[in-house]
């Protein structure tokens, strides 16, 4: 099969296109899935890089786990598709299924997710033509959205959707959030709005209308020196109710002052930085909660799939790359001058349909 090998740490000259890649099979309680597209992420780009160190080293190479991780590897977690083939347990009637794919491999409660394997990381993903992946984790279908367009989904807004679920963002509350172009937070300000919250976000002034779009009802420009100041001048009250960052650096003692009393700050990401100073009074003085959040339950990927099947998120599809040329999708990523998602496709097979129903 075709697919793409990430073949150690390194830059984009360690991704290697190969044509002459063996076949995955299903073993017991897996699908075969034939892939139609696959989404870019933040963490395809800092695995690649090692950008994740350790606990007692952050300088070293490492990925997300902050382990060692196994080369060579097919890096690709947001998988759309079908299945082609079964394995043992299986029923065959999913054969031909369509399929999105929870990229969260682990077992039992949510204290699993911290220890999980996720899909291209420690187990192989959908840079490939072919992928085999836990059946459960195959979710049937049915939209009229594209491959491409489903692909843009699965790690970013459950990445979004734990989030508001960890800080219980109820209705009519006032979020703020970081990052707000991007696939995490522009899948944030999309949950955010539909869950009936009053949402500001905070992205670069070229995509500000765009974000807006999304449901935001103010964007600010995060090039500002006064966020402070600014969040005030919109929200009236002694400040915001959840911070979702997911940049961090040097706003983040400003993102605490933001808050109001009893409010909550989550973040899962840290693109501006993972060092961070901040003064700890303002935490206890206000009575805040620091909430760190990461990848998405199984349960967080299902109410997604919800809002999905209701119509009530919008496909961010930034830009389509064949899969031969991951690594230009992967530069064009890090230069984060769009809103939303890089998707590649297997070309040609992305062309196949899957079964009709």
């Amino acid at each position: 099969m075709r697919g793409v090998l990430l073949t150690g740490f390194g830059g984009p000259e360690m991704l290697e296109y190969r044509e002459d890649l063996p076949d995955p099979f299903p073993g017991p309680g897996e699908v075969l899935v034939r892939v139609g597209a696959t989404a870019l992420n933040n963490t395809d780009i800092w695995t690649r890089e090692g950008a994740y160190g350790s606990a007692e080293d952050p300088g070293s190479s490492a990925g997300w786990r902050r382990e060692p991780l196994s080369f060579p590897r097919i890096q690709g977690a947001d998988v759309a598709g079908c299945i082609d083939l079964v394995g043992e347990g299986v029923p065959t009637s999913r054969v031909g299924e369509r399929v999105l794919v929870d990229p969260m491999l682990y077992r039992g409660g949510e204290r699993e997710l911290v220890h999980t394997d996720y899909l291209g990381s420690e187990r192989d993903g959908g840079f490939a033509e072919l992928v085999t992946v836990p059946a459960g984790n195959a979710h049937a279908v049915h939209s009229a959205l594209s491959d491409a367009e489903l692909a843009t989904f699965p790690t970013a807004y459950s990445t979004a959707m734990r989030m508001l679920n960890r800080a219980a963002l109820r209705p009519g509350e006032t979020i703020l959030v970081t990052g707000a172009s991007g696939g995490v937070g522009s899948a944030l300000v999309q949950l955010a709005s539909a869950r009936g919250a009053d949402v500001v976000a905070v992205a670069g002034r070229a995509k500000h209308e765009q974000v807006r779009a999304l449901g935001a009802r103010a964007v600010l420009d995060r090039a500002t020196s006064q966020l402070g100041e600014d969040v005030r001048g919109l929200v009236p009250g002694d400040g915001v109710d959840v911070v979702a960052d997911v940049v961090a650096g040097g706003s983040f003692a400003e993102l605490l002052n933001v808050l109001g009393p009893l409010g909550r700050y989550v973040v899962a990401g840290a693109i501006a930085g993972p060092l961070v100073q901040a003064d700890l009074r303002t935490v206890y003085l206000n009575q805040l909660q620091l909430i760190g959040s990461s990848f998405g339950t199984h349960q967080d990927f299902t109410q997604v799939l919800a809002h999905l099947a209701t119509g009530q998120l919008r496909p961010l599809l930034a830009a389509t790359y064949p899969l031969h040329e991951l690594r230009l999708a992967q530069q064009h990523f890090v230069s984060k001058d769009f809103v939303g998602k890089l998707v590649v496709t297997p070309v040609p097979s992305a062309s196949r349909r899957c079964s009709p129903e």
